[in-house]
């Protein structure tokens, strides 16, 4: 009994032979690869992305592709199994077995290349997350620069491993490529110029993503939001972003507003001509208050008489303020002014502004002054005032 049905399920798969070698090659692996992703995602679940900041992103990127990679392989047994003759060797005179290898190789590079582009956000951000929960500060330009570079590279190595597995030589692709790159770079001369300032930009870091930069010449100023490769995003004031080319930056000054490290104030003061007999004190003053004043850098200020202008006389503030932040600043700026101002009122004096002066001779005074052809000459008495008109 048990002979006969062992016979009959013989036959069975005999006959039914690669339909059945082809399902149980599909179902293993659909079942293996939901079994790796269920396996790498508990083991990145278990580990810290801070404390294990590669192992994390590793794993963590490699469940999708791993599991892409084993449907993949299980996808091209099947093909293999399908592509047999009756007595179990492999056609290799098919048309479809010449094609099913490249297709599998190129298969197995987009899932290696795509694990590891995963892999490589993953990383990056765990590197950035540790360094901002242990207190350091890494460049986020930085990171993001090394990032690029390196999936740049994975990319190209995929894309030439994948023409390579389809039958395209690599050496001749290569001069073929050096020529072509001349005629696009005459073609592209801009998008050229823009990788390169993009390029510049990563390795010389003038300024990093958060910054707040001025282009001096042009009305371009605003906060760092986003460094490419073709173009930089800044947003201004208006909360409007704009893109920058980054070929720009090879040829325009960039000025760097967050990396100052203080903020200057420089003010012309004026008083009257009259007040010029407590000048020096009103000096003195003022630069006693700017030693002692706890927003002011201490180290260089200046508070002097400068000039004589022409309706006042002008004292000359300059100094640096300790803290960097706007408001701060505007702060120091109000309290040092009001100071002064006070310390003018406390010596009497008082500030001046564009004034005109008119002198008006007095009645009985000479009309012509000395020297004049009627030097001594009284002005006439005025007239008596004229009787009331009779009704």
């Amino acid at each position: 009994m048990i002979s006969s049905f062992l016979a009959q399920l013989a036959a069975v798969y005999h006959e039914w032979r690669t339909v059945i070698q082809v399902f149980a090659a599909v179902l293993g692996s659909l079942l293996a690869g939901g079994l790796l992703r269920f396996v790498l995602d508990r083991l990145a679940r278990r580990l810290h992305p801070v404390r294990h900041a590669w192992g994390h992103g590793l794993l963590a990127g490699a469940s999708l592709p791993g599991q892409m990679l084993v449907w993949i392989l299980g996808i091209a047994l099947a093909g293999q199994i399908l592509l047999r003759d009756a007595d179990g060797d492999f056609a290799k005179d098919s048309l479809l077995s010449h094609g099913l290898a490249p297709i599998r190789d190129v298969g197995v590079i987009l899932a290696v290349m795509w694990l590891l582009l995963r892999a490589i956000n993953r990383i990056q951000d765990n590197l950035l997350l540790r360094a901002r929960e242990h207190g350091r500060e890494l460049d986020p330009t930085a990171a993001d620069a090394i990032g690029k570079l390196t999936k740049a590279s994975v990319v190209i190595t995929a894309i030439l491993m994948m023409m390579q597995a389809l039958g395209f030589s690599i050496a001749g692709l290569l001069a073929f490529g050096g020529m072509g790159g001349i005629a696009v770079g005459f073609a592209a001369q801009s998008l050229v110029a823009n990788l390169l300032g993009g390029l510049t930009i990563f390795a010389s870091r003038p300024f990093k993503v958060g910054e707040y930069i001025i282009i001096p010449g042009t009305d371009l100023m605003g906060g760092v939001e986003h460094i490419g490769w073709r173009a930089t995003r800044l947003i201004g004031f208006d909360r409007k972003p704009f893109y920058v080319p980054n070929a720009m930056f090879n040829t325009q000054p960039v000025i760097n507003h967050t990396r100052m490290t203080s903020r200057r104030i420089m003010e012309d003061i004026h008083i009257r001509y009259a007040d010029i007999g407590v000048v020096p004190a009103i000096v003195a003053d003022g630069q006693e208050m700017l030693r002692r004043h706890p927003g002011v850098q201490h180290d260089f200020f200046a508070f002097n008489f400068s000039s004589c202008g022409t309706f006042s006389l002008k004292l000359s503030l300059y100094a640096f303020t300790v803290s960097t932040d706007y408001n701060d600043y505007m702060n120091v700026q109000e309290d040092v002014l009001l100071k002064i101002a006070d310390i003018i009122r406390h010596h009497g004096a008082q500030l001046a502004g564009p004034v005109s002066t008119v002198e008006m001779p007095q009645l009985g005074a000479p009309a012509h002054g000395p020297g004049g052809p009627e030097m001594g000459r009284q002005l006439p008495p005025m007239p008596p005032p004229l009787p009331p008109a009779t009704p």
